[in-house]
């Protein structure tokens, strides 16, 4: 089954519920895992790797929370996906063509590389910025 993980599908609901926030602003991470209904240790996890690859920034104590390190418009989905489940491929021979055994003479390989292009490049080209607004815009047509 060709799908992303559970965990980078909150971990993209998440960076999407701080992106809408006012720039500079902070939320808790209970706040997060509530309005998105994500168990919050598994959260947690998912905002520490997050922070690591600098997509969010984290602040501990009373007026701590969780932030953009970036302003939405420079983070974009496939980095948020990858920061979870790491590099995007369809089939091995799209992470490496050396490990196909049919080498030149596969069917799959060119269809598989061609699909994994312009998946990747989708990913990229929708930023924390396209989504908030994609979000906004489906909460205004369902009042």
């Amino acid at each position: 089954m060709l799908e992303i993980t559970r965990q980078a599908d909150y971990a993209l609901r998440a960076v999407v519920e701080v992106a809408r926030l006012p720039s500079g602003s902070r939320v808790p991470t209970s706040l997060i895992a509530s309005r998105q209904k994500i168990p919050l240790p598994f959260l947690a996890k998912i905002i520490s790797q997050l922070v690591v690859r600098g997509i969010l920034e984290a602040t501990r104590g009373a007026s701590g929370g969780v932030g953009l390190a970036r302003p939405p418009e420079a983070v974009t989905m496939r980095e948020v996906i990858e920061a979870i489940d790491g590099p995007i491929n369809l089939n091995r021979c799209t992470r490496d063509p050396s490990v196909c055994e049919l080498s030149g003479g596969c069917p799959f390989c060119e269809i598989f590389t061609e699909a994994q292009r312009s998946l990747v490049e989708r990913l990229d080209k929708t930023t924390l910025a396209d989504l908030v607004a994609r979000v906004e815009a489906m909460e205004k047509a369902a009042l």
